[in-house]
């Protein structure tokens, strides 16, 4: 049966904590490291 006693909290509260934008940038600096690793060995 369905639990009939459901809690709502807000996303804030669910996540608790704080959400830094930094995760873009950490993925934006990995691929361009990745590109250039491939670009050297490509040229190699």
């Amino acid at each position: 049966m369905a639990d009939q006693n459901e809690t709502h909290i807000s996303t804030t509260e669910a996540r608790s904590g704080a959400t830094p934008h930094m995760t873009r940038y950490v993925l934006g600096f990995g691929l361009l490291l990745v590109i250039i690793v491939f670009a050297i060995f490509l040229a190699l």
